[in-house]
């Protein structure tokens, strides 16, 4: 454990100065497009930017403690999409009422969540191998069960139509889902930074072997980190259809990465131990204001892939030169 609180120590002053250069670079993206683009500096597009932020901020929010304990979920966009469809199927094949299908997507997600969490912990798979598998099992099964079927979601026109109103927009436009997504996000920090889940989830990315001789079950807190991903995965997957209405089967590869550049670029380490979800949340703003302002300037999606790739690089390489600077602190 002693090793732990030295890394952290050590590395949480320039873990804090690359959550105020992802602060300061999303501030300047802004005032950026703003200038450069046709009307981005409006309240419609500020809109958008919240629009485009909700379920992969809940992605990311859960990816943050999986990352922190040194892991990582390649399937957590697949499970959201295939949480999606199996509620679809329940409320549109089964004739489910909404809020038992709500329900089904959260099981689906966290019991998939679990199965990433008992293959990694128990049997012992390296989490990329482990959830590789994952993200084709989740991508075939919701094909599958959906019979390669669209589904969707109540619209704000049907009777079950307050689903929209609840996690998406009001019929004043007033954007709810950036309301839940506040909420979380303080829950995610309670969480991370004032319980024991918290407390484990960065010593075992600090330095597993001294939290395991420490008495940490580490293998027990593991499987608790990625159900905690699956849950949040779940709330991606219905704020998704919230927004989206319709959800098409073999999709969500892909979704995660945005998840993972949004932590990265907030500040958590991908060595693991380092990790905040308010940086977090920066890092997927920051995604979102790239997204938008690139549309403003009469540019496709495929910039922002590009883009955001060379983003991604930078916050690795940032990262990378933290851990050497406190490695260089440690030996001397």
């Amino acid at each position: 454990m002693f090793k732990r609180n030295n890394k952290l120590s050590i590395s949480g002053g320039s873990a804090g100065f690359q959550k105020i250069l992802a602060l300061s670079t999303l501030f300047i993206l802004y005032i950026f497009f703003s200038i450069f683009g046709n009307n981005f500096f409006s309240v419609a597009t500020l809109v958008n930017i919240l629009d485009s932020s909700y379920y992969i901020g809940f992605l990311a929010l859960g990816m943050t403690f999986v990352i922190i304990t040194g892991g990582i979920n390649l399937a957590s966009g697949t499970i959201m999409m295939c949480s999606a469809l199996l509620g679809g199927v329940a409320y549109n094949i089964w004739h489910w009422p909404i809020g038992m299908s709500l329900a089904l997507i959260f099981f689906v997600s966290t019991f998939f969540g679990l199965m990433n969490g008992i293959m990694i912990a128990k049997l012992k798979l390296p989490p990329f191998i482990a959830t590789l598998g994952t993200m084709s099992i989740t991508m075939g099964l919701g094909a599958i069960i959906s019979k390669v079927m669209t589904m969707r979601y109540p619209t704000v026109t049907d009777p079950d139509g307050w689903f929209k109103f609840l996690f998406y927009k009001t019929s004043g436009g007033f954007p709810v889902g950036a309301v839940w997504l506040a909420l979380f996000l303080i829950i995610a920090y309670i969480i991370l930074n004032k319980t024991i889940i918290g407390r484990y989830t960065f010593a075992i990315g600090s330095n597993e072997e001294a939290a395991r001789l420490s008495g940490v079950k580490v293998d027990r807190w593991k499987m608790v980190v990625y159900t905690l991903d699956g849950f949040f995965g779940g709330l991606a997957a219905i704020m998704y259809a919230a927004a989206y209405t319709s959800i098409i089967p073999s999709t969500g590869n892909g979704i995660e990465l945005y998840a993972i550049s949004g932590v990265v670029i907030g500040g958590t380490s991908m060595s693991g131990g380092i990790g905040t979800v308010s940086g977090t949340l920066i890092g997927v703003f920051i995604m979102s204001v790239l997204k938008q302002g690139l549309m403003a300037m009469n540019l496709q999606g495929q910039w922002q892939t590009f883009f955001t790739g060379f983003v991604v690089i930078g916050a690795v390489l940032l990262d990378i030169y933290r851990n050497k600077k406190a490695n260089q602190v440690k030996k001397d």
